[in-house]
């Protein structure tokens, strides 16, 4: 992450307890790395175990997205983002249409069958999974 995508994300991130004198002890990690190494496992398929050395452990980082998936804090911080894009590009924060689009995906013989079919368009059995973009092809319209 370089020092300019830093300084705009930095304020998007929670405040740890023992900075705002709530109670705590430190943390022991950066969240700048942290951050860093949840893109990298989100850009290499999500595979915790496979951060390179230079990240924190892999269970630190696991444990920190999780956490802040659960506040609800990453679709927070993805929201607050794709807001300050569109207003960077004159949009409204608030998209007021969007484009829907579906891709079938082979599923493993692992995943559970309710949740499998068969797409008779490509001929392929396992999951449909639909995704939602703006008119900039920004994901997550509302």
């Amino acid at each position: 992450m370089t020092d300019t995508e830093w300084t705009e994300v930095r304020d998007l991130l929670p405040v740890p307890a023992w900075m705002g004198h709530r109670g705590g002890r430190p943390e022991g990690y950066c969240h700048r790395e942290i951050l860093d190494a949840i893109r990298y496992a989100v850009d290499n398929g999500g595979k915790w175990a496979a951060l390179p050395v230079d990240y924190p452990p892999y269970k630190r980082v696991h444990a920190f997205f999780t956490r802040w998936r659960d506040h609800g804090l990453i679709a927070e911080f993805h929201d607050r983002l794709r807001d300050r894009v569109r207003f960077g590009e004159g949009r409204d924060p608030r998209p007021t249409a969007a484009v829907i689009d579906s891709q079938s995906v082979k599923a493993a013989a692992t995943v559970h069958s309710p949740t499998r079919g068969f797409d008779g368009g490509k001929l392929i059995k396992g999951r449909r999974r639909h995704l939602i973009v703006d008119t900039l092809g920004l994901a997550g319209a509302d």
